[in-house]
């Protein structure tokens, strides 16, 4: 099913509508009707309309997050240099992400019959996809986070009873601050949020200080 002609087909279906609609204006049926396929095969591939544009999201970023997590795993390279990889995979992603939405956006302004509303429709759907994007990062990466920091705690490079909580809680922070669109923040805010997250782990943890200045210049 997965990776299939009508499941990609699907899935360009609702990119393309997107790119003019909203997705709450979106339905099955438009998307099947684009698709070249019957509405009923719609449910063969997928539950909802939201789980289509979960594997969207997920089709969009996967390659790119599949490299971050190949090149964390290059147990050669020490856990902070691994780490420093998979947050530059997060700015990455983000930044991609961001370039898309602003396309959409400024194709959506030029097809506006009433700007103010439209500006609050596109808010919303925004704040919606952007949430099924973070979700997407944050659960792919943080199992991998969660090894480099389990493989530091056995190197005795730093020290943590929970692993996961805490792969959990840096991807958080990370990928909302650089984000920057469901808690907009200057570039001065964004930096000293960083920077407190970096004494907290440093500090947290029994890294020396320092080694994780790199945190503060994604």
């Amino acid at each position: 099913m997965k990776g299939s002609k009508k499941y990609d087909q699907i899935l360009d279906a609702l990119q393309e509508l997107m790119e003019d609609k909203d997705i709450r204006s979106i339905s099955v049926s438009e998307i099947a009707k684009k698709a070249g396929i019957g509405k009923g095969s719609i449910y063969y591939y997928f539950p909802s309309k939201d789980a289509i544009l979960d594997a969207l999201v997920e089709r969009s970023y996967h390659a790119s997050l599949e490299t971050a997590k190949s090149l964390a795993g290059q147990t050669e390279l020490s856990p902070f240099a691994r780490m420093a990889l998979l947050f530059e995979a997060c700015r990455s992603s983000s930044t991609e992400f961001l370039k898309r939405e602003m396309m959409i956006e400024l194709k959506n302004k030029e097809h506006s019959a009433s700007p103010q509303m439209e500006k609050q429709e596109q808010n919303q759907e925004q704040a919606h996809v952007h949430r099924k994007f973070l979700t997407y990062v944050i659960s792919e990466l943080k199992p991998v986070l969660a090894e480099i920091i389990q493989q530091g705690i056995d190197q005795k490079l730093l020290h943590f009873d929970d692993p996961a909580a805490l792969s959990e809680l840096v991807l958080i922070v990370i990928t909302v601050k650089l984000d920057n669109f469901l808690i907009p923040s200057a570039p001065r805010e964004t930096e000293q949020t960083l920077r407190g997250l970096t004494a907290l782990l440093e500090t947290g943890t029994g890294i020396p200080r320092g080694t994780l200045d790199f945190l503060t210049i994604l």
